[in-house]
């Protein structure tokens, strides 16, 4: 079946490793969108910051969508909400509770992209996280915040070595009832068990009216593969994980090599 919707993680994928889009992509999915295809970013970060990679594609309007938050929402490029699974206050104190017990650097983040976090000293990977997220952070306990506060996320923070030694804690303390997910080196994600960009996509394409085989998705990492599962074509970046090629259709150059649009060539039978 022909391609309709096309989803892109961005950072690894849509980005080079300087952190920019290759001018091959940007023809490659302006020749897309105008052959009428969806085009949707899927990302851990929130709208505002997905947003200046949108308009440097031209995906706008209410009828284009992103899904953030690593598929806790997702939403029109204008922020109107199709879906959104966060986790509850008795879930987010938990959380909080092992995370001052265990002393692990931990944040939360809410809709806005506002984050959170209980630990009085502050992680760099954290300080990081809120300068690429455009947000502040706010050293707050759960009993300072109000119990409705809509918690999109949370997000163990700390260098490789630690997070590689604690995630099987973490997956045996929260995996039951969530999906826990290392997203990258420095960040293992807890969120609502049916938080994932497969389950997002599919919620997406089943309002727009899309077949899972009309779906081609563009990923390089674990969070990644839920997608890869779902779509009818997975391409895996020649740079990503042995996760993500384990389980994709067809790995493609790297993103510092035009391999974006060396698949979408490939799939769409667009001129190079």
């Amino acid at each position: 079946m022909a391609i309709k919707l096309i989803a892109l993680d961005i950072d690894d994928t849509l980005l080079n490793s300087h952190g920019k889009i290759q001018d091959s992509t940007k023809k490659s999915l302006h020749s897309a969108l105008q052959k009428g295809l969806k085009v949707v970013l899927c990302s851990g970060r929130p709208l505002p910051v997905v947003t200046p990679f949108l308009e440097e594609l031209g995906i706008t309007g209410d009828k284009q969508y992103a899904i953030t938050y690593n598929g806790s929402v997702v939403e029109s490029v204008t922020g109107n909400i199709v879906v959104q699974m966060g986790l509850d206050n008795q879930e987010y104190r938990h959380i909080d509770k092992y995370a001052q017990r265990n002393n692990l650097q931990y944040n939360v983040l809410d809709q806005n992209g506002t984050i959170y976090t209980s630990n009085r000293d502050v992680n760099r990977i954290t300080v990081v996280q809120a300068w690429e997220n455009n947000a502040g952070i706010l050293i707050r306990t759960p009993d300072d915040l109000s119990s409705d506060l809509s918690i999109v996320k949370v997000v163990f923070v700390g260098e490789t070595e630690k997070l590689d030694q604690v995630e099987p804690e973490v997956q045996a303390e929260f995996g039951q009832k969530n999906y826990v997910v290392r997203a990258a080196d420095n960040f293992l994600k807890v969120m609502n068990l049916k938080a994932n960009k497969g389950n997002a996509l599919s919620q997406l394409t089943r309002v727009l009216g899309i077949d899972p085989s009309e779906v081609l998705v563009f990923g390089d990492e674990r969070n990644d593969v839920p997608m890869f599962d779902f779509a009818g074509q997975a391409v895996a970046m020649g740079n990503g994980s042995k996760a993500a090629k384990e389980h994709a259709s067809f790995v493609t150059a790297s993103n510092n090599n035009d391999g974006i649009a060396k698949a979408l060539t490939k799939f769409l039978e667009l001129e190079e």
